[in-house]
């Protein structure tokens, strides 16, 4: 199917070709959506100020080039003075970026819409320096800031605002736009009694999204595409949106005859973390409110799935069911922009998975990180970075040590360049720490993305070595026969001293790794202690996953919340509560000092006060050190991942590329020994 301007020779009464749902043609008020899968709208710090930058254009490009059928950019406030986050993009600004993203997916047909809101008393008042405004001063559970109740005339400036902002993107050569009414909106705000007390014609709580749906309407004339993001249900029933009542919303809302396409959300709030969780909670969590949305609509509107639709398999399952007319796969396209095309190809088993960690596509901080992903680093970088797929004139003979991520990663990328890699592991499966962690709760897909690197390393001819623990003077003889190496060889764990106050009944120590490999059974029996002086994810998912065996677990951290690095995945509060309702002890502000007879003594990290809680088993989930042993023996190597520094699967995987890329660009030669600890350089 060919397309130009998002129209296509194939009418809407035209039988879908043959093959994958997820692959077939979408009519959409006179666009043809070449596939049913939607990229959504997602906070990226692409900006360059408040605009669509020339990186928000290479970004969805990439995606349109990969098949996605509708992308909708960014959420673009409409009115100056509603400015969320420090990147976050204002319509007015936009113009120009739409117009270019528009020439950039005109050869792929992609049906673009301009994301335009307003998060009102969810925003943030740190960058406009000036009042928030909602539909009643309800302060915001988060932030909590007080809002100032919007009169008639502010009212009045953002419905021209979504008008001004709608009819700059069709002027721009966009297909339509979606209009946001989901967990972080102003207009969802008005639907919900949570926020909305007002006595005036407000009270009529679908009022301000009719007024601008019609405005909006008017703007963009009846070729273009009009979209809603609804949130369905707040998670709030003893007074938020429930689904009983988006029912009766989207029935008043599709009989106006001015919608194209409902794409149906949850969050609210008190559940902002619920529009797109981790992989704590199950994938397309929304199946069942969406398919009673789609009843209510009653095939006046396109609805879309959204909701951890991250695996080809349910998004077929859902378009055949009839629970929606598309899906929205946002971050299955983040981890892999090619998604569609290998679905479409039959080749589904070679989907980069989304492991639903949110660890680099969640960029809503004052860090201000540009969105990316944990397996595919190079998204959000398009503009920075070549990309990995090539064949090289000169392809070498490559050992890579070590086979975790960072060393799998470098194997792939060399021998899909031409490369004749062997990796040489030590252990006895491939995968490294990433896999050993794949244990309890929410953390067992992360071995996705091991065997997804372990199967593209046997699709592209790696030979794997399992079980060969390599010495220097292996590497000598490599180098001496023309056989490049990339050190990937991991981490070990730390010594820690724990000062004994007495010996008879001290407590079992054992490192975290050592206990996930080995399982439940490796502890004596008796209360557990998981000690976090990190404050990530590990301990807390060791803390679910011994609890869940049935052990009495008593975390201990630093910090005056447990996981307090969760705060950037969005699963914080979502973790405090699990603990919670696992049963398990959280004793915060406090590390190990001592361990005694039965007991550790934990010390107050701000008074210094000591106390004493009950200990069979203390867990050791401290930093670990790189193994380094290879590197010293043979100095400027390069190397990747925890052998520099044990971090996470993102600098791994980086690292492990851009050794790879540093390697196949330059003549066989040593390096500098500052080489496999740089930061730089392709993704």
């Amino acid at each position: 199917m060919t397309a130009i301007d998002g129209e296509s020779a194939v009418s809407a009464g035209s039988p879908e070709p043959a093959g994958p749902a997820l692959a077939t043609p979408l009519p959409l008020r006179g666009h043809i959506a070449p596939s049913r899968v939607l990229f959504g709208p997602h906070e990226t710090n692409l900006a360059r100020r408040r605009d669509i930058s020339d990186r928000h254009v290479a970004y969805y490009a990439r995606r349109a080039a990969g098949g996605a059928g509708v992308i909708v950019t960014e959420t673009a406030s409409v009115t100056a003075d509603d400015w969320p986050y420090e990147r976050a993009p204002l319509a007015a600004d936009c113009g120009p970026g739409w117009a270019a993203l528009a020439e950039a997916v005109r050869p792929y047909g992609t049906v673009v819409l301009a994301g335009l809101g307003h998060a009102g008393g969810q925003g943030s008042s740190a960058y406009s320096q000036a009042v928030l405004w909602a539909p009643s001063p309800v302060a915001d559970a988060a932030s909590r800031e007080l809002p100032a109740e919007l009169e008639q005339d502010g009212i009045d400036a953002i419905v021209a605002g979504f008008a001004a902002g709608a009819s700059l993107a069709v002027e721009a050569g966009l297909a339509g736009v979606e209009i946001d009414a989901g967990p972080l909106a102003l207009l969802r705000q008005f639907h919900s009694g949570l926020t909305n007390h007002r006595g005036d014609g407000y009270a009529d709580r679908l009022r301000l999204t009719r007024e601008v749906l019609t405005a909006v309407r008017a703007a963009i004339g009846q070729e273009k595409v009009l979209a809603l993001r609804l949130s369905c249900d707040e998670l709030a029933p003893w007074a938020g949106v429930t689904p009983e009542h988006a029912a009766e919303q989207v029935d008043a809302l599709a009989g106006l005859g001015l919608l194209d396409l409902l794409v149906v959300v949850r969050g609210g709030p008190y559940s902002t973390a619920a529009y797109r969780p981790t992989a704590h909670t199950a994938p397309t969590f929304n199946r069942d409110l969406c398919a009673a949305i789609r009843a209510a609509a009653a095939g006046r509107v396109a609805v879309a799935l959204q909701g951890s639709v991250v695996d080809a398999d349910d998004a077929e399952a859902a378009l055949a069911d009839g629970v929606a007319d598309l899906v929205e796969m946002t971050r299955a396209q983040i981890a892999d922009p090619e998604l569609v095309t290998k679905v479409r190809a039959g080749a589904a088993e070679r989907v980069r998975p989304c492991l639903l960690c949110n660890q680099a596509c969640r960029v809503r901080d004052n860090r201000n990180p540009i969105v990316s992903c944990v397996g595919e680093p190079r998204s959000g970088h398009e503009t920075e970075d070549a990309p990995v797929d090539g064949t090289d004139p000169r392809p070498r003979a490559v050992l890579v040590v070590g086979g975790g991520p960072a060393g799998l990663e470098a194997a792939r990328v060399l021998a899909s360049r031409g490369h004749t890699v062997t990796l040489a592991e030590a252990g006895e499966q491939l995968g490294g720490t990433l896999r050993t962690s794949a244990v309890g709760p929410g953390r067992e897909r992360l071995a996705r993305l091991v065997d997804w690197l372990e199967a593209e390393c046997a699709r592209l001819g790696v030979t794997v070595e399992l079980g060969r623990t390599v010495t220097a003077a292996e590497l000598d003889t490599a180098e001496a026969a023309g056989q490049a190496v990339i050190l990937a060889t991991g981490s070990v764990a730390a010594d820690r001293d724990y000062p004994a106050t007495a010996d008879a009944f001290a407590p079992q120590v054992v490192d975290a790794l050592s206990l996930l490999a080995a399982g439940p059974d490796l502890l004596v029996a008796g209360p557990v202690v998981v000690h976090d002086p990190v404050g990530g994810p590990v301990a807390v998912g060791i803390a679910e996953w011994l609890a869940a065996a049935g052990r009495e677990v008593a975390l201990v951290a630093p910090d005056q919340v447990a996981g307090t690095l969760l705060s950037l995945t969005g699963d914080l509060a979502p973790a405090n509560t699990r603990l919670a309702q696992a049963g398990v002890r959280r004793e915060l502000r406090a590390l190990v000092r001592e361990i005694g007879d039965g007991h550790v003594v934990l010390e107050d990290v701000w008074t210094g006060a000591r106390r004493e809680i009950p200990c069979a088993a203390l867990v050791d989930c401290g930093h670990r050190l790189p193994d380094e042993a290879l590197y010293l023996a043979r100095p400027g190597t390069p190397r990747a991942g925890d052998c520099v520094a044990p971090r996470t699967a993102l600098e791994a995987v980086l690292e492990g590329r851009r050794r790879a890329l540093e390697l196949a660009r330059r003549a066989p030669a040593r390096v500098s020994p500052l080489a496999g600890a740089g930061t730089g350089g392709a993704r």
